[in-house]
């Protein structure tokens, strides 16, 4: 299993690069970041600082979306680094939460979000690209590579990874919800005529090497509230008794609205909705061991990386322990 760690790009940017670089010295093979450019600073900008640097790690927004930059544009980023760095970058992409909601755009649509997938891929590797009906191609770019990941929960979303994706980011690691996500994405990709086995599963979700679990949960409370955006959308599409899991749709009974001001940040106020047996199954808490146990689980059903998100008050002890106590026992 490959690690990754999960970081806001917070103010002051050395600051996350300095924790990815360590990161790297922990063992971990991949450093994300949120990108949601008008809450946190612009991502792009600070990967090429960790790129330069690390050695090896491979770096990538968690996750970007369509409709936030124009698509040549995010193409050239990427390849740009690249050519810098030696293809050391991934594109996480969803249809977009809070990046799309704090300047008032909505979700894009699946279609939307495969069509942006396929032309940043094409165009990111030198290949033509047709955007909004001209033909476009980057003539510097020769042999370049760019995995595209996307993160999504509900049936139309898996189907559309399977279909269409390298990767896919599931941001939960509750193992039955995994079980449902990982077996859709599957049978979609077998559907297509793809190798099923040759799409990366990446988990992502907050982890917190303690005792105190009250102090932990209460820490990572943040991250169902942040689920819960998603999940409130497939239940306003779906229906809460539709095909989507109840362990996924049935905490949000309580949720009563969202404030990103507060987007992923403990203490978050917008997430006492989210109960304990909730932060329980979809965070990984407890002292060492039980993360492990818990990631082998999430190995035996085929995920490749877990993503960790880190965001809590115990940010460089939790690091420090995964690499003296998880990242060596489970590690690629």
């Amino acid at each position: 299993m490959d690690f990754g760690v999960v970081l806001q790009t917070d103010p002051p940017a050395r600051e996350v690069v300095r924790t990815a670089a360590a990161a790297e010295q922990q063992g971990f093979r991949y450093a994300w970041t949120f990108d949601s450019v008008v809450l946190w600073q612009e991502p792009f900008v600070i990967y090429s600082q960790i790129l330069a640097a690390t050695s090896s790690l491979t770096v990538g927004p968690m996750v970007t979306s369509p409709g936030t930059r124009d698509w040549s544009v995010l193409a050239s980023l990427f390849a740009t680094l690249n050519e810098m760095h030696g293809d050391r970058t991934v594109c996480g992409i969803g249809r977009g939460d809070s990046a799309h909601r704090v300047i008032g755009k909505p979700p894009s649509t699946l279609a939307t979000l495969r069509d942006c997938m396929r032309t940043v891929k094409d165009l990111a590797e030198g290949r033509p690209a047709t955007l909004r009906e001209f033909e476009v191609r980057l003539p510097w770019v020769s042999g370049g590579r760019l995995e595209m990941w996307m993160a999504g929960y509900g049936p139309k979303a898996l189907d559309t990874v399977g279909r269409h994706a390298d990767g896919f980011i599931l941001q939960c690691a509750d193992p039955a919800i995994a079980r449902w996500t990982i077996g859709a994405v599957r049978d979609a990709a077998s559907a297509a005529g793809r190798d099923p086995e040759g799409i990366t599963i990446c988990v992502a979700a907050p982890a917190y090497v303690g005792d105190d679990l009250p102090h932990q949960r209460d820490q990572l409370r943040w991250f169902g509230g942040m689920v819960g955006n998603h999940v409130a959308d497939l239940v306003a599409r779906y229906g809460d008794s539709g095909p989507v899991p109840r362990e996924l749709t049935d905490y949000i009974a309580a949720r009563e609205g969202y404030d990103y001001a507060h987007h992923g940040r403990a203490g978050n106020p917008s997430t006492d909705f989210v109960p304990d047996d909730i932060v329980d199954r979809f965070c990984l808490l407890g002292p060492a061991e039980e993360h492990v146990r818990r990631l082998e689980e999430l190995a035996e059903l085929g995920v490749d990386q877990f993503a960790m998100y880190l965001m809590h008050d115990r940010n460089e002890e939790t690091l420090e322990a995964y690499g003296r106590d998880v990242v060596g026992k489970l590690g690629a």
